[in-house]
């Protein structure tokens, strides 16, 4: 029977928290169970043990911890985290990265410039920050307003950049990724 949010119910309308599912099965308390009854291995929480990580077991030697169920069951070859170092690993992926890295590194090494340029003349130059431009704004003023306009500026070719030369590859990794990670699943959803 299905809850109005689509989730199964036990027993024509039991607990609908997952918390509740799975208290009241004992044995059954660390893995996720399916609407067969049968115990499923992707969930992420099967392997990890319940109070916390590297505890002993009273006799002063680690606990016992279950090895991985992802990986031990035989119609299921790698995982998630195969999937994604495979894709990190493509050259479409290190050309996005690559793109980044051509924007963003000579950005944030003018942009830093320009701060502590601004900063050290302020400081070393205080005659030179204080000369009138025009009226009772001065050259402080102005390298200031240049600051806040700087920052929206390279907002903006950030914006511009990733929109025109990362968002569609990235956008069609994304997919391949999924696609992987489906497909690694069985096409379970």
């Amino acid at each position: 029977m299905q809850s109005r949010n689509g989730r199964l119910c036990r027993h024509g309308g039991g607990a609908e928290s997952p918390v509740e599912y799975h208290e009241g099965q004992p044995g059954q308390a660390s893995a996720a169970v399916g609407a067969a009854g049968q115990t499923r291995f992707d969930d992420p929480w099967y392997d990890a043990p319940a109070s916390g990580w590297g505890e002993l077991d009273g006799t002063g030697a680690p606990a016992f911890v279950a090895p991985s169920a992802g990986r031990g069951d035989g119609d299921r070859t790698g995982g998630a985290a195969d999937i994604y170092l495979e894709v990190q690993r493509s050259a479409a992926f290190q050309e996005v990265r690559s793109r980044y890295r051509r924007f963003v590194v000579p950005g944030v090494a003018v942009f830093f410039t320009w701060y502590v340029s601004y900063v050290v003349t302020a400081t070393a130059a205080p005659g030179l920050m204080a000369r009138p431009v025009t009226g009772a704004v001065n050259v402080a003023m102005l390298a200031g307003l240049g600051q806040f306009l700087t920052t929206f500026l390279f907002t903006w070719a950030y914006m511009r950049h990733a929109r025109l030369r990362r968002d569609r590859a990235a956008l069609e990794l994304r997919w391949d990724t999924q696609e992987l990670a489906r497909g690694a699943r069985g096409g379970e959803r």
